[in-house]
């Protein structure tokens, strides 16, 4: 279930981002129906056991798509984010969602997972959890 908050950012989005952003949570919520999702940070992102595993956010020209430990699933469409290990896609289209693609990063979020969840507790050193 995609928590009314989600719904809402959502709908706040130009036209085209709003499709592409409901795309994105109506794919991520059914392919991960384990996960709990909210706003973090004020973007979507769905959770496993509290660790963040993907979520999303409007940027000033796309809509990106962030998956946490995406610098481990060996996706090279995937671009590297931030010092840690998250990688991400932007969108510009819903167009440009291509399920597949979309299904294997998702399996592969679940698969594998670094432990941001204590990464303060750690003073920012991540661990491989799966």
């Amino acid at each position: 279930m995609i928590h009314t908050d989600v719904h809402q950012y959502n709908n706040q989005q130009t036209a085209i981002d709003q499709r592409i952003c409901s795309l994105l949570a109506d794919y991520i919520s059914k392919k991960l129906p384990e996960a709990d999702n909210k706003l973090w940070h004020a973007h979507p992102v769905w959770f496993i056991d509290s660790n963040p595993i993907v979520g999303y956010s409007k940027l000033k020209d796309s809509v990106r798509l962030l998956f946490w430990s995406g610098q481990s699933f060996d996706e090279p469409m995937l671009g590297t984010e931030g010092k840690f290990m998250a990688a991400e896609i932007r969108y510009t289209d819903p167009e440009q969602v291509i399920e597949n693609d979309l299904n294997r990063w998702l399996e592969k979020a679940r698969d594998i997972q670094w432990d941001y969840k204590n990464i303060v507790k750690r003073k920012g050193v991540l661990e491989r959890l799966k």
